[in-house]
């Protein structure tokens, strides 16, 4: 049962195929013998997942129909979701239960979804291959001697394995893109508002963007149905109808207009790489669609950019973390500022303490203007690329990952070259543009995605893009084990 996309399940649970409960004891039999090898879980919420199977049961019994009503899935432990741990991946946070939900979580609790457990992630989020983790690197399913990609490493990792059907995810600058890409199954980052962030912890607030990992782009829709919305204790979420993102999935892709960013096809792409991008795309031109070479000028500056905008902001979100409220607190402190000190030295790792110094660098006195003020600036400027490249075109594509997974330790000496790994994703965090990956071929026997970018609030065409070129091929029926 565990190869069964989202759709699939929601639709044998409405033909009585099985029941919630059973699906649900299925998957976490299948967490518990597997997910040793590929640490993907943080926490197992085992009893409370069968209690919500159990009530599913007896609401399907009684004709309710809802999409998602029984169906199991997995949170990122980045959501606030109430009397459940959530860490953030973070010792600082190793203990928090929350008191609340989310309102991702509150969303998909009140579709009826079934909430196996909370997956693993880079510490706040902080990171591209999922090694920053407080609780260990989560390990790709396709080769465990190689990275998940990050942060959002665990949810795509337990979506690959057939952990989970499905698992939310959040995107700060490639962070459901990238992952997808490195562990061969579909992610979607939309467009920044579309997704509450309330509950949602911050690591740049206006970067940050939640969204689902799934097996398909069908699946994606409907996790996006019962997860976008206006949200009004988000002042960042945006008031706008949601559509049923699963209406357009089979509309002919003929008089698609698809741009080739030619910067995201420059040096540094492996070529091997590059040729399986460029045969999607041609399946694209089979399918009607015709291509046109566009220009990002400014994208080159994308990283710099955000190596800038995102660690001020983690500076400011991560200030909260003192010890004193909630959260990890030394042992004995002297004095109150001993407290804070060795509270926050002790708590946080190295990646999230480099990324707070810079932020607090850039955000100084005598530096903002050089540096955060110009980032804002360049920001505008990458954003105005992407307006200009629709008015000519539907869609963007382009590769998500300069590379297939990486070996474990073969970066983290390194950050800048760790930092290169999200190039072609984070120009769309900036603009605030929706974007997805699909898997697209392989490489050395690792998965290689495809990255299709849309104009805001593009979503319904994104995965209608997506899901035609996933009628066609069978690289997202490909797993690495059985």
């Amino acid at each position: 049962m565990h190869n069964k996309t989202l759709s699939e399940i929601s639709s044998g649970l409405r033909n009585g195929d099985f029941s919630s409960e059973e699906i649900t004891r299925h998957f976490l039999n299948r967490i518990n013998q597997l997910d040793p090898q590929f640490n993907s879980f943080i926490a197992v919420t085992e009893e409370q997942a069968i209690q919500q199977a159990r009530q599913a049961d007896k609401m399907i019994s009684a004709g309710e129909t809802q999409a998602l009503l029984g169906v199991p899935f997995a949170h990122k432990d980045i959501f606030c979701t109430e009397g459940v741990l959530t860490t953030s991946g973070s010792k600082m946070l190793e203990n928090f239960i929350s008191p609340y939900d989310s309102t991702v979580a509150a969303n998909l609790k009140r579709a009826g979804a079934v909430n196996l457990g909370k997956t693993n992630m880079d510490e706040f989020a902080m990171g591209s291959s999922n090694e920053t983790s407080f609780f260990g690197p989560v390990k790709n399913p396709w080769d465990v001697t190689r990275v998940p990609g990050g942060s959002s490493g665990g949810s795509a990792a337990a979506v690959a394995a057939r952990l989970a059907p499905a698992a939310t995810a959040t995107d700060t600058g490639g962070s459901i893109r990238q992952p997808a890409s490195l562990c061969g199954v579909t992610g979607l980052k939309p467009t920044y508002g579309r997704i509450s962030r309330w509950g949602m912890i911050a690591f740049a607030s206006s970067l940050d963007q939640a969204g689902p990992i799934t097996q398909t782009a069908e699946d994606a829709a409907l996790m996006l149905n019962s997860m976008a919305g206006f949200d009004p204790k988000d002042s960042t979420s945006v008031d706008q109808p949601v559509p049923d993102y699963r209406a357009n999935l089979n509309d002919s892709l003929k008089g698609l207009t698809i741009g080739l960013p030619k910067e995201y096809f420059a040096s540094g792409l492996d070529p091997k790489l590059e040729n399986i991008i460029q045969e999607a795309i041609s399946e694209y031109q089979r399918l009607g669609a015709t291509v046109k070479e566009v220009s990002l000028p400014n994208s080159s500056l994308s990283v710099p950019v955000y190596y800038v905008i995102a660690p001020a902001e983690c500076s400011t979100n991560l200030s909260r973390f003192d010890g004193v409220r909630y959260g990890y607190r030394c042992a004995e402190p002297i004095n109150l500022e001993d407290m804070y000190t060795r509270t926050r030295s002790e708590g946080f790792g190295d990646e999230v303490k480099r990324r707070i110094l810079i932020g607090t660098y850039v955000l100084s006195s005598g530096f903002y203007d050089a540096y955060y003020i110009q980032a804002q600036k360049t920001r505008r400027l990458i954003q105005q690329d992407f307006v200009n490249a629709f008015e000519q075109v539907d869609v963007l594509m382009a590769p998500t990952s300069p590379s297939p997974a990486f070996k474990f330790d073969e970066k983290t000496a390194d950050p800048l070259t760790m930092y290169l790994e999200d190039i072609y994703t984070i120009g769309v965090n900036l603009a605030g543009l929706p974007g997805i990956s699909i898997p697209a071929g392989q490489l050395d026997g690792l998965p290689v995605g495809l990255q299709i970018i849309g104009n805001y609030f593009s979503e319904s065409k994104l995965l209608n893009v997506a899901h035609q070129y996933q009628q066609v091929t069978g690289w997202h029926k490909a797993q690495p084990i059985d």
